[in-house]
This record gives C-alpha cells, sequence and structure tokens, in this order.
C-alpha cells in the first residue's frame, strides 16, 4: 500500500531543524521570541518564563522538581522542546550533571517585551493615504481566488481560468516533488502531488512555504531572513495597509510571491504603495490543527455512493475527479458518484483509501457533518474494501533461471541471492529459482563468475 510521504511541518519544526548560529540570528528579533514563546507547550512556557530572570544555570533536577510525579512525561516533552528551539542551554558541570540556561539573545528581548511592552512590526498607513481598503470578505475571496488559481495551475495550466503571474522559476519551486516532467512529456501529477490536493489549505500552505524556504539559497536568499520575515507578517493585522517601502529588498521580492499565494494583497495609491495581509497569512504562526482555519464543508455522500457537491468552484471539481466519477456539474452543484474504477484509478495514482475517506469526512456539509458518522459506513468500509481487494496481489518483477548444470551450481545460485534478499522462490528437485528483477544483473556477474 503507498505510504504518506508528504509532511507538512509548522514553522517552530523549520526554526528547530536550524543551524544554532542561524536559530541564534533568528533570536535578535523580538518578534521571533514572541512567536517562539507563544508555540511553546504550555509547561516549557511555565519554565522558559521562570527561568526569564535567572542569570545562573538551574539544575536539571530542581527542574524536575517543580513538577509532580504524574507529570514526568509531560516534563520530558518541554524539555525537549526548549532544547530544540535552543531556547533553553544545556550546561554541564565538572560532576557531569545537567543544567539549564536561556538563550542569551532570547531572554533580554523577552525580558525587554515584559518590562516595557510589545510593538508591531510596523505602523499600518493612515486611512487618508490609502483610502478605501478591501473587506473581510473581499480579501477572504481574494486569497480563495488565488489559491484555487496556483492549485488548478498545478493539476494543468491548461485549467486555470486566467493567466497567472508566478514566474517559472517560482512555480518550479512549488512544483519541486509535486510534479514529474519526463522529457518530451508534459508534466504530471506524481503521488505525493495527488496526496498534497486532498490535504486541508493550511496543511497545504505550510508544504509550499517549506519548500519556498528550503530552495531560499538556490536564488540568493538567506533561508534565516525568509523566516524571520513571514514569521513577523503573522503579527501584521488583517486588512491593515503597510507600505511597501518599509520593507528591505528580500522582503519586497518574497511579498510579491506571497501575493501570487494570495497571503497578501498588493495595491498601488497615486504615491505609495502597500500590502495587505489576508487571513493565511495571519495564520502562519499558528497550529496546523486549528479548527479556525478549516473551511465549511460543501460534501454530501449517500449509501447509494452517489455525491452531491454543493461548490461553483472548478478546483473543488477537479479534485472530487481524483476519486469519483463527476457526472455532470451545475452553477453551484457537482454532482457525481464514488465507483470501484474510480477508486483503482486513485488507488494507482497513489492516493490511500484513509486520505479519501478523510477528505469526504473533513469537507462533509453542514447539514451531514454534524450526524455521527459524516460519510455513511458502507460507503467508507467498501472504499476500504477495494483498497484491500487491489492489494492482495502484489507484482514484484522477477526472473526465472532454470536449466542449470549441476546441483552446486543451483545450490550456490540459491545462496547468493538468499544473501542479496532476492531470492523470491526455488524448486530443488527440479532445479528451479525465481528472484527479484533488481538484482538480476547481479545474478548474470555470478553466473559468468562460476563459468
Amino acid at each position: 500500500m503507498p505510504q504518506v510521504r508528504i509532511v507538512a511541518k509548522n514553522f517552530m519544526d523549520m526554526v528547530a531543524a536550524l543551524p544554532a548560529m542561524k536559530l541564534d540570528q533568528l533570536y535578535d528579533s523580538s518578534f521571533i521570541c514572541e512567536a517562539v514563546l507563544r508555540s511553546l507547550p504550555p509547561l516549557a512556557k511555565k519554565y522558559a518564563l521562570q527561568l526569564l530572570f535567572i542569570d545562573t544555570p538551574v539544575t536539571a533536577k530542581s527542574i524536575e522538581e517543580w513538577v509532580l510525579s504524574d507529570g514526568i512525561s509531560k516534563h520530558k516533552v518541554a524539555i525537549d522542546r526548549l532544547l530544540q528551539l535552543k531556547v533553553f542551554i544545556e550546561v554541564i558541570d565538572r560532576k557531569k550533571e545537567a543544567s539549564y540556561k536561556l538563550n542569551s539573545k532570547f531572554q533580554s528581548n523577552m525580558q525587554r517585551y515584559l518590562v516595557h511592552g510589545g510593538s508591531l512590526p510596523r505602523e499600518p498607513m493612515p486611512s487618508s493615504v490609502t483610502v478605501r481598503l478591501p473587506t473581510s470578505e473581499d480579501l477572504e475571496a481574494y486569497a480563495l481566488e488565488q489559491w484555487e488559481c496556483f492549485l488548478l495551475q498545478l493539476i494543468s495550466s491548461a485549467q486555470a481560468e486566467r493567466p497567472t503571474s508566478f514566474s517559472p522559476s517560482m512555480m518550479r519551486v512549488f512544483q519541486r516533488g509535486l510534479l514529474s516532467a519526463r522529457e518530451n512529456e508534459a508534466p504530471r501529477l506524481t503521488e505525493n502531488g495527488f496526496q498534497f490536493l486532498l490535504m486541508e489549505t493550511n496543511a497545504q500552505l505550510w508544504y509550499i512555504i517549506r519548500e519556498y524556504i528550503s530552495t531560499a539559497e538556490d536564488r540568493g536568499v538567506d533561508p534565516t531572513d525568509l523566516i524571520s520575515f513571514l514569521l513577523e507578517l503573522s503579527f501584521h493585522t488583517m486588512g491593515e495597509a503597510y507600505n511597501l517601502n518599509t520593507l528591505t529588498d528580500v522582503q519586497r521580492s518574497a511579498i510579491k510571491d506571497l501575493a501570487d499565494l494570495g497571503l497578501v494583497k498588493l495595491q498601488q495609491g497615486r504615491k505609495e504603495s502597500w500590502f495587505i495581509p489576508t487571513k493565511l497569512a495571519t495564520n502562519l504562526s499558528v497550529s496546523l490543527s486549528d479548527s479556525s482555519s478549516r473551511k465549511q464543508g460543501f460534501v454530501v455522500v449517500e449509501t447509494n455512493f452517489r455525491m452531491y457537491a454543493y461548490s461553483s468552484s472548478k478546483l473543488h471539481c477537479e479534485i472530487l475527479r481524483l476519486f469519483s466519477r463527476v457526472e455532470y456539474q451545475l452553477p453551484n452543484l457537482i454532482v457525481g458518484a464514488i465507483t470501484k474504477e474510480s477508486l483503482y484509478n486513485a488507488f494507482e495514482n497513489g492516493i490511500t483509501a484513509e486520505q479519501i475517506v478523510s477528505f469526504l469526512q473533513q469537507n462533509a456539509h453542514p447539514r451531514v457533518a454534524e450526524k455521527t458518522p459524516s460519510v455513511p459506513e458502507n460507503v467508507t468500509d467498501q472504499i476500504r474494501l477495494w483498497e484491500t481487494d487491489r492489494n492482495r496481489v502484489e507484482m514484484i518483477p522477477s526472473h526465472l533461471y532454470e536449466d542449470f548444470p549441476s546441483k552446486d551450481v543451483f545450490e550456490a545460485a540459491c545462496d547468493f541471492a538468499r544473501d542479496a534478499g532476492g531470492l523470491l522462490w526455488e524448486d530443488s528437485k527440479k532445479m528451479r529459482l525465481i528472484v527479484r528483477g533488481d538484482i538480476h544483473q547481479h545474478m548474470r556477474d555470478f553466473f559468468r563468475r562460476q563459468k
């Protein structure tokens, strides 16, 4: 059965993976320190705040005494997270006992924040300059349109309803790992690409942002600068206008790419230009499991495998085609059916039964979302059964060897194939064996040596 290989990490996982020197640079910003503190588990926050005004290391045993015996597991999780993010620095004394102290930059920034209060990354522009800004509904519609346009172009550039402003180099960044480009062939979705389309919007966003940051050095940009700016962006107020002139060259280049994805909206005035963060941007520092970022469902599945999707989105229609047979589409309704053939096509493309069931449950229409289960059990059971039925027989390329000159050569060949981990079957009476196709060349070399 195909395994899910896409892992959408949040910002703090990316921050924790940075080298110590890069992470130390990030802590120069009080906004990064505040974002890191917000992301910590409750017990880790408590430890960080308790050590905030203590300049000497505190022994690990002393901190362990701060919790009851039934909280040891949470204590270990908290300490591990603090060490991963370099908020805690481990100090080993002569007796080889561990102590912890706060990162000096993190400590000074958070002390200043608590004593003097925080400040915004940059001040919004006055309404007299920007005049009329888009409403929250307009911004949400804009972000949805931009994001759907990007996903449609990912599925097929011919299906995009209007030309996109993505540069070829940026599309290669966003499509890396999601599309396969063979010579003389149009790009096709990979297994990861199909799985990506069934993920939640917030999880999709994290995957794209992670790829964008991981390829920053190829574009001559320091990943630390990008992470710092993106986290800083999450502290801006949704719907407010911020002057583009306050950005550095790196930030100005990044803001154009983020506008293509729908994270910000760019506007031009008579003299000034500004950007307006959307909900996607302000959600950058929240958890992937945050329910507030989920959209209202639209799919109703009946016990007869009929499916009704109350949506006018072309993207929704294309996603439903991945695992169902779409029969017709009305202005605000998509009618289809989940069939064995449509599911087999989905399984062939690397989509799993659990992903399909999860997608239907997460996108269930409000009228059925309150029911238990939201998707009929006979449908979910049958989807899983069809996947199991398809995976009963595993096809492995293999080679059959027979007509051995002697029993010794046959046994030596069996031992060689067994040691190489490629022996599938042997018949000692008729001196025949079957091996995996990937060791065929090694078997040929073995037989040449025997001659």
